[in-house]
């Protein structure tokens, strides 16, 4: 049997933290972010697309 999913948002890990990608870009389109001494570049494509690269 195949159950369809009601929900709208997904469910959150409650020790997951959230954060705005629009906040991270402090209003650019680029953010650096760093784990474990390698850096990624978040970027938010033109149509409102996330790209992590590293």
């Amino acid at each position: 049997m195949i159950r369809a999913q009601t929900r709208t948002e997904p469910d959150l890990v409650a020790e997951a933290a959230c954060h705005d990608a629009r906040t991270l870009t402090e209003g650019a389109n680029t953010a650096l972010i760093v784990l474990d001494g390698q850096v990624y570049t978040l970027r938010i494509t033109h149509a409102g697309k996330l790209i992590l690269t590293k």
